[in-house]
């Protein structure tokens, strides 16, 4: 009779023991799936710096998307410039945090258009995925139609969430080059390697499927990766290698998630200019071969 009353005991043990894990289990992943936004995007409201503390001219830009939301961006101008960038910055923060690499483009002889996505710095709006993608259409057109920049005179480029921006936007339309720097393959991706004991396919609410985009983009790409990068694994930057066309090259650079372009210091800047002037003679060679 012991052993019985024991038994009974003990399943009914396990039972709330499993009841606790799988109600536990439960409540992560409902607050994930709720939290998802608040984790995905960071944006800070107050664009406390401005590129005139680097002794940059600039031109302060109010511009609107095709669903009618007003963005904000910096054109920061160079005489004669060799490509003019269309800066695609990543999650966190707004325009005044990438100061660092608006004087690198600079120094590069690149002008620079900078902007930030609906719901960061001075824009309007909340930011989501197709907005995202909206806002850098709206950036590529206001520097074509605006500032009468050719397309082939564009460079596009991404870091982090904004490379997934970056190749979704050269897909779509001509340009002169894209970069990419350290973004992931995938939101879904990102979230097996963060949350490999969840479904995360099933109640992924964002897709971001930069291995997608990229294979859609016909002009030169260049992508830079980390390995020391803490928070997108390296191994993405090979699998979108791998996607991408030719031509195209990688790069790789030491460094954190955040300051990989700034601990790489000339490596970096030298990487940039070597690939900027392979495509400019690339370009040379082509028209010669017309003539």
């Amino acid at each position: 009779m012991l052993l019985v009353i024991m038994s009974i005991i003990m399943g009914s043990m396990l039972i709330l023991f499993v009841g606790v894990l799988l109600a536990t289990y439960l409540a992560l992943a409902t607050v994930l799936y709720f939290m998802q936004p608040k984790f995905l995007y960071s944006p800070m409201l107050e664009v406390f710096s401005t590129p005139a503390e680097r002794k940059l001219d600039f031109e302060d830009v109010v511009f609107k998307s095709d669903d009618g939301i007003n963005l904000s961006g910096w054109y920061v101008p160079v005489d004669n410039p060799k490509f003019t960038v269309i800066f695609c910055h990543g999650n966190a923060g707004n325009i005044a945090h990438r100061l660092d690499s608006i004087n690198i483009f600079h120094n590069l002889g690149l002008s620079c258009f900078i902007f930030d996505y609906r719901g960061y710095g001075d824009s309007q709006g909340k930011p989501n995925e197709e907005g995202t993608y909206t806002d850098a259409m709206a950036a590529y057109k206001w520097l074509n139609e605006e500032k009468k920049i050719q397309a082939e005179n564009i460079i596009i480029f991404g870091r982090s969430l904004g490379g997934t921006v970056a190749a979704q936007l050269a897909g779509k339309v001509k340009v002169g080059g894209l970069i990419v720097e350290s973004a992931f393959t995938s939101y879904v991706d990102m979230g097996k390697e963060y949350y490999s004991y969840m479904p995360v396919r099933w109640f992924a609410r964002f897709s971001y499927r930069t291995i997608d985009y990229i294979k859609n983009v016909h002009c030169p790409v260049m992508l830079i990766y980390s390995r020391n990068d803490e928070i997108v694994p390296y191994k993405f930057g090979l699998e979108l290698y791998e996607a991408a066309n030719e031509p195209k090259e990688f790069i790789e650079i030491f460094g954190g998630h955040n300051d990989c372009f700034l601990a790489s210091g000339e490596i970096y800047t030298e990487v940039w200019e070597k690939w900027l002037n392979l495509i400019i003679d690339n370009r040379v060679q082509a028209v010669r071969k017309r003539r």
